[in-house]
């Protein structure tokens, strides 16, 4: 067995005031996510899976294809990106979870494997010290 593509994930998280309803207990956040190809493979993205928290310990998990409709191709050293949201109860909260993506190779059969996106933290601007 060969050894999964070398992806590399970062993250960014955005407050969105206007959106939030704080007496309702409704926080909004936006998150963006860039996916770097740091591999000699092409791949594709084709599932996301979610882990959502909130600081009284909802958790939500989200299952989807794809990523904001689409489900990216990347070349070796390809890059993407893409903005969501989420949706909180709470000023801070975390998410983290993976991506299934395959190798798209021309010789061998196409390869799933497993993309963990490690925990980010989602929080309203100087909540946290």
């Amino acid at each position: 067995m060969t050894m999964p593509p070398s992806i590399h994930i970062e993250t960014q998280t955005f407050y969105v005031d206007g959106q939030s309803v704080p007496e309702q207990d409704k926080y909004v956040f936006a998150y963006t996510i860039q996916i770097h190809n740091q591999s000699e493979q092409t791949v594709q993205l084709l599932r996301r899976h979610w882990l959502i928290s909130d600081a009284n310990g909802q958790q939500v998990e989200v299952d989807g294809e794809g990523v904001v409709g689409e489900k990216p191709t990347l070349a070796p050293d390809e890059q993407y990106s893409y903005t969501s949201g989420a949706v909180l109860e709470t000023p801070v909260g975390t998410m983290q979870g993976h991506y299934v993506m395959k190798t798209i190779m021309q010789t061998e059969e196409q390869q799933e494997f497993q993309v963990d996106i490690p925990l980010f933290r989602l929080a309203i601007p100087n909540i946290l010290n």
